[in-house]
């Protein structure tokens, strides 16, 4: 059986968990959140809640995470793999020639605000958004057109921006996708404690919310720095028909 294996390229907090979550209820899919975090950290050292558990329940060797996990075996069609764009550090990506990537973004002035209450002051390589724009080039040049989604436009009209999605992935779309149980997923990976309170909360996409109040004038440095690698990739973004 040839799988499908689907990487989806996130930045922190951009609601990739709930993404994940929709395609784990396809009847042909499985899920594997985030391969690739154990082997960040412990290459980086970069001071994230939990790191020492993660480090521990994770392979830290990433050839042999790509080998293994993203290119491993699979006993369903669909592998839908929940990525963090900021982990491929001193990665080969070559190996992205054998899967379907897609981008999920968020506005830096929605995300650096709600990434800063877990890691304290993020850098730009925190965002994971100039690697997206990285990666955005490399998967143009290797004939691929991946799918880019901005998170605003998700929560919008999660119907309409999932169906272009699976006609883009030459998936059928699924209504289950909409919907899913309340409470942790047993494909949670370990960090689901400190990241994943409010998607746990969740039976189904939140409606979109704007940002009430000031930005912060202590973060307003990186969103200037941020921002110019957003528009790029936004310009690509999937967007729901007028009326839906």
């Amino acid at each position: 059986m040839q799988t499908q294996r689907i990487c989806l390229w996130s930045g922190p907090r951009n609601v990739s968990t709930a993404l994940m979550y929709a395609f784990a209820q396809r009847r042909d899919t499985r899920v594997i959140d985030e391969p690739l975090y154990g082997y960040y950290l412990y290459a980086t050292g970069a001071s994230h809640p939990g790191s020492a558990e993660v480090i521990s329940a994770m392979r830290t060797d990433s050839e042999q995470v790509i080998r293994e996990v993203i290119l491993g075996p699979c006993e369903k069609p669909v592998l839908f793999m929940k990525q963090m764009a900021h982990h491929l550090v001193d990665i080969d990506l070559g190996f992205l020639r054998e899967t379907v990537n897609v981008l999920l973004i968020r506005d830096p002035r929605e995300m650096l605000p709600s990434l800063e209450k877990v890691i304290g002051k993020p850098t730009l390589a925190d965002t994971g958004l100039k690697r997206q724009a990285e990666l955005l080039q490399f998967l143009k040049e290797l004939g691929q057109s991946p799918p880019v989604l901005d998170s605003r436009e998700l929560l919008r009209h999660p119907a309409s921006v999932l169906r272009q999605l699976c006609e883009r992935l030459g998936l059928p779309f699924e209504h289950a996708m909409l919907s899913w149980p309340r409470g942790p997923h047993p494909d949670d990976g370990v960090w689901a404690k400190h990241w994943y309170r409010n998607v746990h909360q969740s039976t189904g996409f939140a409606p979109y919310r704007p940002k009430t109040g000031l930005f912060p004038s202590a973060l307003c440095d990186i969103l200037e720095v941020c921002a110019p690698y957003y528009e790029v990739l936004r310009a690509d973004a999937l967007v729901a028909p007028a009326g839906t």
